[in-house]
């Protein structure tokens, strides 16, 4: 069975629709959008799993780089996942569910580390998620290669980000990215009084679809890509050379090694 095949026949567009309607409310009600975006997540990849081994994803370890304050963690936890957040970030780990999250459950432990040098031992985790982590490191394949590094032969690392010419690829700059990346975060210094949360060349990089599939092709372990937020009828403009880099706001790269992929032992094992 194809990786994308259970997840394909819930990406409706009614899903799409129901997603997008959620954005709205990122900067004014974090709680309500990551809430609703770490559900969708969080089946998407139960989903992804389940169709890639033909196992249930009950039991599994999820390893999350990037998992910021930590709404994905309730969500994995539904799933019967054991659930393991990594955020460098000491202020967005304080932000939000983390701190009663890490109060006790088992099934949710946070670490504070980089996604580009995980402390993590080779081959360790059942699957390693990326949720829109990408576009804010300046080196976004050698997080890639780090969550292949402590996936296990056989298991799931799922990367999914933000593409830069895609109309979100601005974050809260809006649209005027597409005048420039420095220009945009100086016109929404100008307005705002203050640099963006998301300041490109510091937190924020200009990252293609063809950078992505270049990289998840030149690893050998690609099995799946396809727009996040899209309709399944959509899809196929994953493949379609600049007009993705437009259309597609959003790609996901689920691989799968096949065998270790590590060089070095990082750290301990998280199980």
């Amino acid at each position: 069975m194809a990786a994308t095949e259970t997840f394909a026949r819930r990406a409706t567009l009614s899903r799409s629709v129901r997603l997008l309607g959620e954005f709205r409310f990122e900067q004014r009600d974090p709680a309500r959008f990551y809430g609703a975006l770490a559900d969708d997540t969080a089946a998407m990849v139960a989903e992804l799993w389940q169709a890639a081994t033909g196992d249930t994803p009950a039991g599994r370890t999820v390893l999350d780089v990037g998992g910021g304050p930590g709404y994905f963690a309730e969500a994995f936890a539904r799933h019967g996942m054991t659930y393991f957040g990594v955020e460098p970030d000491p202020r967005e780990m304080h932000a939000g569910a983390a701190p009663a999250a890490a109060s006790g459950d088992s099934s949710r432990r946070f670490i504070r580390a980089s996604g580009t040098a995980l402390p993590i031992a080779d081959g360790s985790v059942d699957i390693c998620l990326s949720s829109n982590v990408a576009e804010h490191v300046a080196e976004p394949w050698r997080l890639g290669a780090e969550m292949l590094r402590v996936t296990r032969p056989g298991g799931l690392a799922v990367l999914s980000y933000t593409v830069w010419l895609g109309p979100f690829g601005g974050h809260e700059m809006g649209l005027t990215h597409y005048l420039g990346g420095a220009r945009a975060a100086e016109r929404y210094t100008r307005r705002h009084g203050h640099r963006p949360k998301n300041d490109y060349g510091s937190s924020l990089f200009a990252v293609s679809a063809a950078d992505g599939l270049r990289w998840a092709a030149s690893t050998g372990a690609l099995v799946a890509a396809f727009p996040r937020y899209h309709p399944r009828w959509a899809w196929w403009l994953t493949r379609v050379p600049g007009l993705r880099e437009f259309l597609v706001s959003n790609l996901v790269l689920v691989l799968q090694p096949r065998t270790a992929t590590g060089s070095r032992s990082a750290g301990p094992s998280v199980v």
